[in-house]
Formats: structure tokens, sequence, C-alpha cells
């Protein structure tokens, strides 16, 4: 294996899972980024999010002198072959995407450009970025040496992002000419996946028609849970029928709150405005984001249904990030929920394993809003238990205790982590998604 010299310029989700990957499998990577306290931090062993696995991939990369941090800019384009771009595109209020980023970076690698080098877009981008990052290198670039734009999108996910860039299902690399081949093969050849080379726009597309996908199965889910309720189905049980089709596959037709994140929400209003300026009005999307709105009013409606009054009621709630096995709350629907309780006036007992630190940024401790330290405190004195995050610890809620502890012994399960007959045994009031009583 040839080892190649990488710059990841950014150092979020993407950014530091690429960077310490492609270290682990024997790269020489630094990773840049302007905050210097973050920069600092990754210097002193810390880790500014939790995945699963990556602190230990960081420190032993970082002692085998393979993996180093800095906020020099010019230090990564002097010193490597490869350019990756990983820096945030977040949404804009129309639902485009937000670029400014993207072209800063652009400018300040061709500031710095004295020889050839290969600049990689790792960060979502609409289709046609590659062109943009190539006419804006070429436009601020005082040396006037050649280079290459990639494109090579990620297909990350959060909770399961090492194991995900260990063991990739394919690698997507979209070139303009042939140059830059050789090299990504060089990096991604430890890995062992399928490689696919194409065009950049192409690659561009491949992304944001992967993650739009990905939602339409979650809302198709979560649009089925309703025909369920109503006709006293198991959606489980459908899903599972389903999903043994192999031409259908069980990942994602879980049904639940609906999908939240960093990506999902934001590649899906991206690609809704890419479509549109490209003269396609992609309908079938728009219902997607439609279903998955729905999805929360129902089990709100759910709730209120359920306890009728909100006001002064005490209401534990299990997650607070968007999905199981991250810190991250960025639209994550047990946020949403806890606002809307609390706009109600409940007062609430919240619990997350491990992102209660930054939801606080979000919800605020205060006299309706208690952050508690154990999943077994939550339920402590309440009219109601609600599960928002599918963590699979929460599955171990001792049932006896939770009964009686709580005044009222109500749970509303918005991940359907329990099963309804254990719950009936134990003296619950349980409601859960898409499962008909």
């Amino acid at each position: 294996m040839k080892s190649i010299r990488i710059t990841i310029i950014g150092t979020g989700y993407v950014g530091l899972v690429s960077g310490t990957c492609f270290a682990e499998m024997g790269h020489q990577v630094i990773c840049v980024d302007k905050d210097s306290k973050k920069v600092e931090l990754l210097q002193q062993g810390g880790i500014p999010i939790y995945e699963p696995g990556l602190e230990e991939l960081v420190k032993r990369n970082v002692a085998a002198g393979r993996l180093r941090f800095t906020d020099s800019t010019a230090d990564g384009v002097e010193n490597s072959e490869v350019i990756f771009i990983a820096v945030p595109t977040p949404p804009q209020p129309d639902g485009s995407v937000d670029l400014s980023f993207i072209e800063a970076v652009a400018r300040e690698i061709a500031s710095q450009l004295v020889a050839y080098r290969i600049i990689v877009d790792k960060s979502t981008v609409p289709v046609k970025t590659a062109e943009k990052v190539t006419e804006t290198i070429r436009r601020y670039s005082k040396a006037k040496v050649e280079f290459d734009v990639v494109s090579n999108p990620e297909f990350l996910r959060e909770g399961f992002a090492v194991e995900d860039l260990m063991k990739p299902d394919r690698i997507v690399i979209g070139v303009g000419s042939q140059r830059p081949v050789a090299a990504m093969r060089d990096i991604y050849e430890p890995f062992e996946a399928p490689l696919i080379v194409t065009d950049t726009n192409s690659a561009e597309l491949i992304k944001h028609a992967a993650n739009s996908f990905l939602a339409l199965k979650i809302s198709y889910a979560n649009a089925l849970s309703v025909i369920c309720e109503a006709a006293g189905a198991n959606v489980q049980e459908v899903a599972r029928g389903m999903g043994l089709d192999a031409r259908i596959g069980t990942r994602f037709l879980q049904a639940g709150l609906g999908f939240g994140g960093s990506c999902f929400p934001k590649d899906l209003s991206a690609f809704i405005q890419i479509s549109s300026r490209l003269g396609y009005d992609f309908r079938l999307l728009r219902e997607v984001q439609r279903i998955n709105s729905d999805q929360m009013e129902r089990f709100i409606k759910k709730i209120t249904d359920t306890l009728w009054v909100l006001k002064d009621k005490r209401i534990g709630v299990l997650g607070l990030a968007f999905k199981q096995n991250t810190d991250d709350v960025r639209t994550s629907p047990a946020i949403e929920v806890c606002r809307r309780l609390l706009a109600e006036g409940a007062h609430l007992r919240v619990f997350d394993p491990q992102a209660m630190e930054k939801a606080k940024a979000l919800l605020p401790p205060g006299p309706q809003l208690e952050y508690v330290e154990s999943q077994e405190a939550v339920p402590e004195g309440c009219d109601a238990l609600v599960i928002a995050t599918e963590w699979p610890q929460f599955t171990g809620l001792d049932l006896t205790r939770t009964r009686n502890v709580m005044h009222t012994p109500i749970v509303l399960d918005g991940r359907n982590l329990f099963d309804p007959e254990e719950m009936e045994r134990h003296g619950f009031i349980y409601k859960s998604i898409g499962r008909g009583s």
C-alpha cells in the first residue's frame, strides 16, 4: 500500500472521522480547523464530539505520528498531496445550501498553491459545486499551477461513522480528468470496497439522491404506521414482512417520531431546491417532508389525548439526541417533543446518556425543566414517561420500579422500544407508534 500525505480542512463529524480513519490505514494526515480552541482540545487528546470508537483511534494515531492537528491551512496545503474539504454546508432559510464556507476554503487553498494538488470536496454539496470550486481556485491562484478537483461524497451515519468509514458499502469518486484517480485509489485501497469512478456532477447527485431516498423510506414506514394503528395491525410486523424481500430490505423501515439530525432534513430541503433550479418540481420529496412533520404532530396529539391537560403535568423524557450513539441534538425530534411539552406548561425531567450538555444550549434548565443523572431517576413522581430516542440501554429500565415510582403509570413510546404485552403485564397504560391495540 502506498502512503499518501493528506490534509483534511474541517474537523466536524466528517472531517475528524475521515482523517482519523485515513491515518489508521497508514496515511499521513493533517487535520486543519480555524477554531483554535478545538485544535488545542484535539492536540491535548480531547474529542469535541461523541462517536463510538473515535477517541481511541485519535489517540492511537496521534501517538503513532500519523495524525496531527493545526489551525494553519498553509501548513496543510504545503505538506500534503491531497486536500479534503470537509467544512459545514448549513441550510439557508429557503432550504438551499450555504456554500460560503466552501468558497472561503477554495480561495484560501488557491492563495497557498505552489505545486500540483488534488482538492477533494468531502462536504455534502449541490451538483455543480466542483465546477465552482475549480473556477474559484483558478481565479484566485497566484501561482497558476495545475490542480484537480474531485467529488468524494461521504455516506457516514452519526453513531456508526467509524464503522461506516472503515467498512464502506461503496466509495464514489467524481473526476474531471483521470490524473487524480490513481492517488484516490491509493487512499481507499485499504478499505477494500467497490470504487465508482464517475464525473463530478454525478458524484454530487449520488449523495443527495441517496439521503433523500432513505428519508423517503423512513417516511413510508411512518405513513404505514398510521394505517396500522387505524387497522389494529403492528407496523413492526408489516415492515419485517416487507423488508425480508431482498428488493426492499429492513433498514430504515422503523416507524417512530420521524427523521432528524444534521443530514436528512438539510439534504432533503437542498435536493428539493436543487431540483427546482434545474427545472423539476420534486413533489415526492415535498410529501416526504410533510409526512415527517405530521408524524410529530400525531405523537404530540397522542400525548395530549392521553393526559388531557398538559399544564403542570410532570413528564419524564428519555432521550435528547436525534438518534442513539451520538450527542448530536441538531434538528432532534426529541428536542422538539420537549419544546412542545414545555410550551403547553408541562414540567419535564429529562435524561440522555450523551447529549445532555449539548441539549442545554437549546433547552436551558429551569423551573419547568430538570436534567437528571440516570434513566432510573427520570420517571420519579411523573404523570407520564416519554421515550424519545432509541438508546438501547433504555430497554433495560426496571419496569417494576418505574411503575411504583410514577404518579400515574403512563408510557408513550415514540421509538417502539418496549413490548406492548409486557408493558400491560406491568400495569402500564402504554401507547406506541403504529401498533394498534
